[in-house]
């Protein structure tokens, strides 16, 4: 499947037991920031397990642009051989990042603290998302950028040839900011600060400390007070990258609300920022089990062990837990629908600027398959109606939004009529073995 080419319907029938182990792809996230780190270091860094969805194939191909040396072995080890911090090339082409907004903030961020320019642009859903969240702080250590109106791509950022440290607090939780920020310390002398109210993912923060920065991170009454020291050499790495948390969220969905499944899903990288949606499924009532728990990486792994749960009840998801799940309240609402009573879901404004208005997209079509959604600028509530209670059969836009497209799928598999959505191809971004490994399970999706 390709995030941009022809569109592909899909439709998700109604399932049998889902089970087996589901091998989901690499982390995102961390693949994301193993290639830009060491595209950042001098000498060869080897990266296993790192997830090639079109998402991160697109990050790779913005080294090599910048100058790092990025190859896939046939075994499917990456070696990235670095330029070292302060050392990017000016790239002859605009830099296309796709769908990926993690991707193309992060990007700007590594190289906004050179003296050198580069153009971003992306595909339709892409230049639609506001880049001035990362651009604005950029701009304090003296990054120029000029973009379509609104800040959104393409947009070229002229990095700073005398680049200053910053001191900057995070208006909104936002681990793509505060990421793009450390990242663009990175070039400049002293100390670069920042400040989260609310704890991110921190995957950038542990990647930076292993490739050698100085990075310290303190709890105090501002918050979470990050302090990276500039102009490091950073060392190349080898990274085993764990398997995706938000990837895992689709096969353990739809074992939880399939009758009769039992699936395994191994190696999920559990770091307590990404771990949101696993807490809050638990707390609705499902069987799900964390077994054979380890570290890998620095990162906490363990196998997650999900079983049909027909008694699910509404929760009341805390704000504070949505930095750790932002991602997963799509397919969370799936969940919701087949849960008996409410689940009230707050603090959830980025996921209005997310690939699409993702609050909107999910209500929208929710509705359509017969079940009540309420909304407002950062809130959402999910009436659920219960196992075996839930109608579908509705066609939803996908709006160029992988996760809203695997969410529906997902509904499909236990409502009582199937679901649709009018273009699957997004799923290449982010999990593009989704279709082949949900049959695996069980599962009946079909195309056109």
């Amino acid at each position: 499947m390709s995030g941009h080419g022809i569109p592909i319907p899909m439709t998700s029938h109604r399932a049998g037991p889902l089970s087996g182990t589901a091998h989901v792809p690499g982390d995102k996230s961390i693949s994301h920031r193993a290639l830009i780190l060491g595209a950042l270091s001098v000498g060869e860094t080897v990266i296993t397990g790192l997830l090639e969805g079109d998402d991160v194939l697109d990050t790779a191909k913005a080294m090599r642009a910048f100058g790092a040396e990025a190859t896939r072995d046939a075994d499917g080890t990456w070696r990235v051989n670095g330029v070292g911090v302060g050392g990017f090339a000016e790239p002859d082409q605009v830099i296309d990042c796709g769908n990926s907004g993690t991707g193309v903030r992060l990007i700007m961020g590594a190289m906004a603290t050179s003296p050198i320019a580069a153009t971003f642009t992306g595909d339709a859903s892409l230049n639609k998302r506001p880049m001035a969240r990362v651009t604005d702080p950029l701009a304090l250590f003296g990054a120029r950028a000029v973009g379509r109106a609104g800040g959104r791509l393409p947009m070229t950022v002229v990095g700073a040839a005398d680049p200053v440290p910053v001191r900057y607090e995070v208006p909104v939780p936002s681990a793509q900011v505060k990421s793009a920020v450390l990242l663009a310390g990175l070039n400049a002398p002293g100390e670069t600060v920042v400040i989260e109210r609310e704890a991110t993912r921190d995957h950038t923060e542990r990647m930076l400390a292993g490739f050698g920065a100085q990075i310290v991170t303190e709890e105090t009454e501002e918050g979470r007070v990050i302090t990276l020291t500039g102009q490091p050499e950073l060392r190349p790495q080898s990274i085993v990258v764990p398997r995706d948390p938000s990837s895992a969220a689709f096969p353990v969905c739809a074992a939880i609300i399939t009758p009769g499944s039992d699936v395994l899903v191994p190696n999920i990288g559990l770091n307590p920022t990404r771990a949101g949606l696993f807490t809050t499924l638990r707390e609705m009532g499902a069987d799900l089990a964390y077994e054979n728990e380890r570290e890998e990486g620095g990162e906490p792994v363990a196998d997650l062990r999900a079983r049909f749960s027909p008694d699910l009840s509404g929760v009341e998801v805390p704000p504070e837990r949505a930095a750790s799940m932002i991602d997963e309240y799509p397919v969370l609402s799936v969940v919701a629908a087949f849960a008996t009573g409410r689940t009230v879901m707050r603090g959830v404004k980025e996921l209005r600027v997310k690939e699409s208005d993702r609050i909107a997209a999910m209500a929208a079509g929710l509705r359509a398959g017969g079940i009540a959604v309420e909304d407002g600028p950062d809130w959402w509530i999910v009436e659920g109606r219960g196992h075996g209670n839930v109608p579908g059969g509705q066609t939803c836009a996908s709006h160029l939004d992988h996760r809203i497209a695997m969410s529906f799928m997902v509904m499909g598999m236990a409502a009582q009529s199937p679901v649709s959505v009018d273009d699957a191809s997004p799923i290449a971004t982010s999990f593009p073995v989704f279709e082949p490994l949900m049959a695996a399970l069980g599962a009946d999706i079909r195309r056109g």
